[in-house]
């Protein structure tokens, strides 16, 4: 087209796109605007240099829409949680740092000395490394994931098992590339990088359970479900509170008499209003036939509009997550019970484990033992040790070995005693027995009166971790579901033992027992053993 020339084709397709847009335009929805107001020069009070005499308008962004809303109430609630548990985790981080540094740095030590060599150069490099490849083996095991977090054992079996992932790791590494690596320097660093790990993490998690009892570190939780569950369900989670829920409210069905202990916001179909008034982050759904798959399903729904974590509590009985898998039938969601493992590989495992520890317990604590039997030898007549049928496992007899802590004439007293028993079902635990010794009482306050049961351990009696050793008497008078505790060997310590010793009653000693009977493992046997080291420094429940 020429210079000074319109195309009428040119002009008509143009006025033709003009006329389209027009129409497109009036057909959109109008949109907030905004009328900037014309501005003035300071100095010539006409419009600024550049500025156009007119209005000038400005499109706003229609607002974004929300797609949950948020109650400030419950919405500081998750941010409580979140906030404490983010905290948690990344000292869990900068803690798993520290102790592969340490780890890598007492390999080094022990393996090399101080001295730098052309050699050795190398180790240094791994040992500055091994804090980044502990912290990436455990998160590859999920062990900073919440769900693992705070209570349980597995926690401890995810270290375990990056630890033994790093070790096998290794292995492969220097095999496949034929690197020639000091083996005193992989049996130092990553066996004392996993068992430090461990260690630190139980004692993160003892810090988190004095701070929960403070009141702390607490979930919000509301409990759905009849009365007495939720009465046992209160008692349970008040007796023990360092699994952290503390509970705010519940919902009853109708027809309730609402005294459950706790505030009451309605039936199951209030359990939304109940969560926003309440302020709650959790909610556990007890076992009742009223909430049905599709009342549940829609529950979930409501919940997790609003981050609100769903917990439901099934009716079986101490039985450890390990033992039980969700596996779909049918699109039906079945949850299957393992049996316990009482023979076979784990147990041989345990055997050797109780005879290798109890014999590394009676080296490094002779000396402890020599001088408590001078202590009892000192300080009233009699023998040292005190003798005393018990029985094992199956119902099989023994004689169990103890550091004498009565008078010897303490057998012939207890029937004169009798009524002053101050432990229901049957044992006889008196406060202050009077046929206790001086010294038998400090050796029962930190439970020295103990040690000379590792040899039990070592003779194949006993094992470090089990349930209390009954007398025959005792067993004579257990019910059937009690006889269950016979299934394994007696331990020196266990749940019962780092749970309140003593001052436990009957049914609960009883069922901590069983607890561990149906749910032992090598976790949770380290587990018991790091929390018998506190137990024995506590005074509760020690005479």
């Amino acid at each position: 087209m020429e210079r000074g020339r319109f195309d009428p084709a040119t002009v008509r397709d143009l006025m033709e796109r003009g006329l389209e847009a027009r129409e497109h335009d009036a057909d959109r929805p109008a949109r907030a605007t905004r009328t900037r107001p014309r501005r003035r020069s300071p100095e010539r009070g006409g419009p600024e240099r550049g500025g156009l005499d007119r209005r000038r308008t400005a499109v706003m962004a229609p607002p974004r829409r929300r797609l949950l809303r948020r109650i400030p109430g419950r919405h500081a609630a998750l941010s409580r949680r979140a906030a404490w548990e983010t905290r948690y985790q990344r000292t869990l981080l900068l803690a798993d740092l520290a102790v592969g540094a340490a780890a890598g740095g007492l390999a080094f030590e022990l393996r090399f000395g101080d001295g730098l060599t052309s050699y050795n150069r190398d180790y240094l490099v791994l040992s500055a490394l091994l804090p980044v490849a502990l912290v990436a083996a455990l998160g590859l095991a999920r062990a900073y994931e919440s769900r693992f977090l705070f209570v349980g054992t597995d926690e401890y079996q995810r270290v375990i098992r990056a630890g033994l992932g790093m070790v096998a790791g290794v292995a492969m590494v220097s095999y496949a590339l034929e690197i020639q690596l000091a083996r005193s320097y992989v049996l130092i660093a990553l066996p004392a990088a996993t068992f430090a790990t461990v260690t630190v993490r139980f004692a993160l998690r003892k810090r988190l359970h004095r701070a929960r009892k403070r009141g702390d570190c607490l979930r919000r939780v509301i409990v759905v479900g009849h009365e007495l569950a939720v009465i046992h369900l209160a008692r349970q989670l008040n007796r023990e509170r360092y699994h952290g829920l503390e509970l705010v409210g519940a919902c009853l069905p109708p027809q309730h008499d609402g005294d459950v202990g706790l505030p009451v916001h309605g039936t199951f179909d209030d359990v939304a209003h109940a969560v926003e008034a309440s302020a709650a982050d959790t909610v556990i759904v007890l076992s009742c036939p009223e909430i049905d798959g599709q009342t549940l399903r829609r529950l979930a729904w409501r919940l997790e509009r609003d981050e609100i974590d769903l917990i439901l509590a099934n009716a079986l009985i101490d039985v450890a997550g390990d033992r039980t898998t969700i596996r779909p039938v049918d699109g039906l969601p079945m949850l299957h019970v393992e049996h316990p493992r009482l023979e076979g590989a784990a147990r041989f495992v345990k055997e050797i484990v109780d005879r290798v520890g109890a014999a590394l317990l009676v080296a490094l604590l002779s000396p402890v033992l020599l001088a408590v039997a001078l202590c009892i030898r000192i300080d009233s007549p009699g023998p040292v040790l005190f003798r005393q049928v018990r029985t094992g496992r199956d119902g099989r007899e023994f004689l169990i070995y103890k550091f004498r802590s009565m008078y010897l004439d303490a057998e012939a007293r207890l029937a004169e005693l009798r009524h002053l028993n101050e432990h229901d079902g049957v044992l006889f635990k008196i406060r202050n027995d009077p046929r206790i010794t001086p010294v038998g009482r400090r050796l029962r306050r930190f439970s020295l009166d103990e040690l000379p049961q590792l040899f039990n351990v070592l003779l194949g009696q006993m094992s470090l971790v089990g349930p209390r050793p009954p007398l025959p008497q005792e067993v004579a008078q257990y019910a059937d579901d009690v006889r269950r505790r016979l299934a394994v060997k007696p331990g020196m310590t266990g749940l019962w033992q780092v749970s309140g010793r003593s001052d436990l009653p009957w049914e609960e000693a009883v069922r901590l027992d069983l607890r561990y009977v149906e749910n032992w493992s090598l976790s949770l046997d380290l587990v018991i053993l790091m929390r018998t080291l506190a137990a024995v420094v506590r005074p509760s429940g020690a005479y």
